[in-house]
């Protein structure tokens, strides 16, 4: 495929951990077609993380019409995602944050890593869970009223601190232990039971060790959009106004500094249809449905 000079694999290398060779060439061959629809003669950089929301994420949504106050929402629970996610220490990089809706989700937040992990520490699982926290907590700060919108996120939240405590002996009162047993049958969905092998009062520990860690990170998320509010106010207006903002122009807003005017292409499009089969289903598992999206 013919690149352009901008065009960085090692970003592309960064958001496609655990890609196939399929899964690339799919991700290549995407990009070239939404360059044609731009009358390009070579793929750009811009054409390639399309294509990547395109294939991770699903066809962006066009017919979706939301009101000013849903987008208010979606975009104050991004910026909270992505203001917490690159305050902490332990947390990726912000790469880049959307409001447009692709697939199930209503917006995105991503990070990427800067090195390949094979282990995960404590921290970057607290990190992980205050960050996920963000969202909710900027509607809470906000507009002091909850949505659904966070529901995945808290879905997420409570599976690692859960597993933190019962699986990987991150728990003070309840020490190195693995707690449980998990049995299944691999041909019938993965979908595993659990065998209890604890007593009634240490399931209540574990109980009272995950909600602390996820309160003692909800309040953690809470301190740092308090205490840079005027950040989080920024991002989320130029989330209303550009729709997307990349790295470059967060870590701009992060200055306190503002962005440079919006350039408008001269290359006529020609309009990306949503995809015919992709599913209306708005149940509560799809990330944000009402739900801004992957943090």
């Amino acid at each position: 495929k013919p690149l352009a000079e901008g065009v960085q694999l090692d970003v592309v290398a960064r958001r496609t951990p655990g890609f196939t060779g399929a899964d690339l060439a799919n991700t290549l061959n995407e990009s070239a077609l939404l360059a044609a629809r731009k009358n390009k003669s070579r793929i750009e950089m811009e054409d390639m993380e399309d294509a990547l929301d395109r294939v991770m994420a699903g066809p962006q949504r066009k017919s979706r019409v939301m009101d000013e106050h849903e987008r208010k929402v979606i975009a104050y629970h991004e910026a909270g995602h992505a203001l917490i996610g690159e305050k902490l220490e332990f947390s990726d990089p912000v790469h880049k944050v959307t409001i447009l809706p692709r697939g199930m989700s209503l917006g995105s937040t991503w990070s990427l890593p800067e090195k390949d992990k094979y282990l995960v520490s404590e921290h970057e699982l607290q990190d992980n869970i205050c960050t996920l926290l963000g969202g909710r907590v900027a509607e809470e700060l906000v507009f002091n009223e909850v949505t659904t919108g966070a529901s995945n996120d808290l879905q997420r939240v409570s599976r690692i601190a859960r597993a933190m405590v019962t699986e990987y002996g991150m728990s003070d009162k309840l020490g190195t232990l693995a707690i449980g047993r998990k049995q299944g049958n691999p041909f019938l969905g993965r979908d595993y039971a659990e065998d209890r092998d604890y007593s009634e009062d240490v399931a209540r520990l574990v109980d009272e060790e995950v909600r602390k860690i996820v309160e003692s990170n909800r309040e953690r998320a809470e301190q740092i959009l308090q205490s840079n509010r005027e950040v989080l106010e920024a991002v989320s207006l130029a989330l209303l106004e550009r729709e997307t903002i990349d790295r470059d122009e967060f870590l701009l807003l992060l200055d306190g500094k503002e962005l440079p005017p919006i350039e408008k292409s001269e290359t006529p499009q020609i309009p990306e249809e949503d995809s015919a089969s992709e599913s209306e289903d708005e149940s509560a598992q799809a990330q944000p449905r009402l739900e801004p999206g992957p943090a």
